[in-house]
């Protein structure tokens, strides 16, 4: 295809270039030395596919350039200019910055001017920690300086570079800290995340009062509302916690007697986490750590009567012609791991007087759900299979009351990212990648940079979207149902792997919402659809993100490096929209003036007629 030309504007085939596409033909990686990480940046026809990270020790090197460019007066973007400029130069025996410091003497006698002895420290302990939240983070703080003839330091050189790891951090000012953050509320408040929203909303009450209590047996409620029942806050607790709270609070058990473990930290993880025998994934592993939580931090505070951490084999299914809904096994079996590691050496629960309740469920079939919670919350609560039966069905409806909450809130901010021509996230990541500490703050940190941002689990679902979104495929006969992936993956067994495909797609097709998938390392369901994944997104066109290896290790810095090359990507990329949106406007009124002419010429003169 050729160019079109327009009056006063050109329309290319191809987006604008980056500036190393214009120096080479066709490159598909760029390796890009930082200041603090090594990216490796994949390109496909000229746009940004992926972009890694190597966290390891990339010696400062951006940052040391900086000050020194600072102390010579230099603008960083004329500092390349300058060192090629040089006659001569000092040979240094060292690459790495970190060990220059011990040839800055010999330097120094050598009679070079004191602009080029630049001296420095690196700091990095409980000293630099920043305290402006109660995360007390770890600072790096690099003082850079040179000295005066007479060999002492000189004052007005001096700089401070804080490497941290939010933009709160990078001061030690708290009039600056306070109006960094007001700055940062505007952008968060004016910008939802559905992420977060979900999170939060997940583990609120259910809703109206009990309405399947006890009935004529007073002692027996009496004795349920006095109950205490602890529930891990990990893997699909944070899509269908509703539904658990809602079958145990119109059973008579208080919303406030429903106890979940603290949210997920570094430090919840470290203190717990060391019973595990077996090496999965880090949300499989961080589970031992959150019941460690309820029996050792909640339980001694107010005794829990017991723990609830289900089985759940089938999830509950919307997708159409799908082979399956499983959970995946290592989240189904882990309760049962976590059995095993508490009563390994000696019987923890029964230690505590705490009954470990961790019943196979199946979501996606009721009937048999039924006997599988009347089975399991019998004896304690003392049921009845009719009010059992009517406590599953509260459950339900407090599922569904919470799914048409936070769906609702996403069809707003979807109307309101296509009104405003802006772009959102989509995080294609399963139900625990919710928490906080399991997404690393990603989630967060794309809102910082004013992007909507939403969950596979969080997408709207109304007919008049989906239509719009999928009703060309369906009336072509491509597939049978806007809910249908069939078309691009037959292996449809794994719930969450299914709902990551059709939210691809669903991203893929919104001209409004890019994709970022997260995946855990050592994800084994995740690894087959990991090619899919990629080719729908990149099949229409749209920048496609991905962090494939978060564990328990969070490299803040590397992942804000990252995100902030993800920002550049989206903002190139929302620039070219605008101007197709504006080319196409443009050639709406031209068109639309061409008509008007046209049926100017051919419709017939009223004036010649009355003359005739």
């Amino acid at each position: 295809m050729g160019k079109w030309s327009f009056p006063g504007e050109r329309v290319g085939e191809h987006p604008p270039k980056l500036p190393i596409v214009q120096c080479y033909d066709d490159p598909h990686v760029i390796v890009d030395v930082g200041g603090q990480d090594i990216k490796i940046i994949a390109l496909r026809n000229g746009r940004v596919k992926d972009v890694r990270l190597n966290t390891q020790c990339s010696a400062g090197n951006g940052y040391f350039l900086q000050a020194i460019a600072q102390n010579f007066g230099i603008p960083v973007e004329r500092f390349a200019e300058e060192a090629f400029s040089a006659t001569q130069m000092p040979q240094f025996s060292y690459g790495c910055v970190l060990f220059l410091q011990q040839e800055i003497a010999s330097v120094q006698r050598l009679g070079w001017s004191p602009a080029e002895q630049i001296k420095y420290r690196t700091t990095c302990d409980d000293d630099t920690r920043c305290h402006f939240c109660t995360n007390d983070c770890l600072r790096t703080f690099i003082d850079v300086w040179t000295d005066r003839p007479d060999g002492l330091p000189d004052e007005g050189s001096a700089r401070r570079l804080i490497v941290a790891s939010c933009e709160k951090g990078g001061t030690e000012d708290l009039a600056k800290m306070r109006t960094i953050k007001a700055g940062l509320d505007q952008v968060t408040a004016r910008t939802p995340n559905l992420v977060a929203l979900a999170g939060r909303e997940v583990w609120k009450r259910a809703g109206p009062a009990p309405t399947a209590a006890a009935g004529p047996h007073p002692a027996r409620r009496e004795a349920r509302s006095r109950l205490r029942v602890g529930i891990p806050r990990v893997f699909n607790m944070y899509g269908y916690a509703p539904l658990f709270s809602g079958y145990l609070e119109s059973l008579g058990l208080p919303h406030a007697q429903i106890v979940y473990s603290d949210q997920t930290t570094s430090e919840l993880y470290k203190s717990g986490g060391s019973r595990g025998a077996i090496d999965p994934c880090f949300p499989s592993k961080v589970a031992l750590a959150h019941v460690h939580n309820l029996l050792q931090v909640k339980h001694p505070k107010t005794p829990l009567d017991c723990v609830f951490f289900p089985m759940v084999d089938v999830l509950p299914g919307r997708l159409v012609n799908v082979t399956g809904n499983n959970a995946c096994p290592t989240v189904a079996l882990t309760p049962q791991t976590v059995r095993a590691a508490f009563t390994k050496e000696e019987d923890l629960f029964a230690k505590l007087g705490v009954q470990y309740l961790f019943p196979l469920l199946n979501l996606d079939d009721r009937r048999y759900f039924r006997r599988q919670m009347l089975a399991a919350w019998g004896p304690l609560f003392g049921l009845e299979e009719e009010e059992n039966d009517l406590a599953i069905e509260a459950g339900f409806a407090a599922q569904a009351a919470y799914d048409a909450f936070i769906r609702r809130r996403a069809r707003e901010a979807l109307d309101a990212l296509e009104r405003d021509g802006r772009l959102g996230v989509v995080l294609l990541g399963r139900p625990y990648h919710h928490d906080p500490g399991l997404n690393h703050g990603i989630a967060e940190e794309l809102q910082k940079l004013g992007y909507a941002v939403f969950s596979q689990s969080t997408l709207p679902l109304d007919e008049d979207l989906l239509d719009r979104l999928f009703g060309d495929e369906v009336r072509a006969g491509a597939i049978a149902h806007p809910l249908d992936i069939s078309d691009v993956w037959k292996n449809s067994f794994s719930a969450s792997s299914n709902n990551k495909v059709w939210a691809a797609k669903f991203a893929a097709r919104h001209p409004n919402l890019v994709a970022v998938e997260l995946s855990n390392f050592k994800c084994g369901h995740d690894s087959p659809i990991f090619s899919v994944i990629e080719e729908i997104v990149e099949r229409s066109g749209t920048p496609f993100f991905a962090f494939k290896d978060l564990d328990e290790n969070r490299p803040a810095g590397s992942i804000k490096l990252r995100l902030e090359t993800i920002d550049y990507s989206l903002r190139r990329y929302q620039e070219r929209l605008a101007q197709r949106r504006r080319t196409e406007a443009r050639i709406g009124r031209w068109v639309g003036e061409y008509e008007r002419r046209l049926r100017a010429r051919l419709e017939p003169d009223p004036s010649a007629d009355a003359h005739a």
